[in-house]
């Protein structure tokens, strides 16, 4: 079914909203890991926004006290994902979800270099560069320094 069947008429994910186990914790990580900002903060929720953007929030996150890990073997959202900029920042990214102990996994899928990344309640989410001219290929191993040489690109 095509976007214009529909007749919903949607254009972006404007924000999404996490039940955590300790909002704390979980700005921590989305503000220092991640990037996000605090737009505001609560004593039980709070809502975060990437920097520079005209947008009100783009994370909600809402303190549910005993919230379980997910199970994985039930049906639910799998992750959401967000877009970088440029490929240094993807690398980027990545270093500091790796220092985090954050990073779950990377894919090269030809239209899109991505890596993926699970925060402390173990909710997955995935940060991504669209490749310029990119076609879409079979999801591969992704080679991010090989990616950066190619383009003559180096982390400063």
């Amino acid at each position: 079914m095509s976007a214009t069947a529909t007749g919903t008429g949607l254009k972006r994910l404007q924000h999404l909203v996490l039940w955590v186990s300790n909002v704390q914790r979980s700005v921590r990580f989305y503000c220092d890991v991640v990037g996000f900002e605090v737009q505001r903060l609560y004593p039980n929720a709070a809502f975060l926004k990437i920097p520079g953007t005209p947008d009100d929030h783009h994370l909600g996150l809402f303190e549910q006290t005993g919230v379980a890990r997910p199970d994985e073997r039930v049906a639910r959202m799998y992750h959401s994902a967000w877009e970088v900029g440029d490929l240094v920042d993807l690398a980027r990214a990545r270093e500091r979800l790796a220092e985090a102990g954050a990073l779950v996994g990377s894919s090269d899928h030809g239209v899109s270099l991505s890596l993926y990344a699970k925060d402390p309640d173990g909710l997955e989410f995935e940060i991504f560069w669209t490749v310029p001219g990119g076609t879409s290929a079979r999801t591969t191993e992704l080679d991010l320094e090989g990616e950066l040489a190619r383009r003559g690109l180096a982390l400063s």
